[in-house]
């Protein structure tokens, strides 16, 4: 597998997901960081775009999925945006961080709540 990496961080998107019915309702800010594994050596080679992954279609993709149909866990909403960038892009890896700032905890002081989740290409999956 290549070391080689895109990396997007920072995106930040509306959505409705949550388990209580006010998140559902009211929404908020989610924060999406990705981290995609390909080799990178022949776009560098060529400076080719057609050789790489479009980071305009990565976070078309990103908005699509957190901004799309409400969850009930940022978990699923992470694994969805996991498999959809998996689908899309001729990546062998990616991983996903879906951090959730204003998380409902009571009497909690906090930066943010996030899961972190790594996927691979499958030895039969194809792009």
């Amino acid at each position: 597998m290549s070391a080689d990496r895109i990396v997007l961080e920072g995106m930040t998107f509306y959505g409705y997901h949550g388990d209580h019915p006010a998140e559902r309702e009211l929404g908020q800010r989610f924060v999406v960081d990705v981290a995609l594994t390909l080799d990178l050596r022949p776009a560098g080679e060529t400076d080719d775009l057609a050789r790489t992954v479009d980071y305009v279609a990565v976070h078309r993709t990103a908005r699509e999925i957190v901004e799309g149909e409400p969850q009930k866990l940022i978990e699923t909403v992470a694994e969805r945006l996991a498999a959809a960038l998996l689908a899309r892009f001729p990546v062998e890896q990616v991983w996903v961080r879906l951090s959730k700032p204003g998380a409902p905890i009571p009497h909690a002081v906090f930066s943010r709540v996030a899961v972190e989740i790594t996927r691979r290409r499958s030895a039969g999956d194809g792009v």
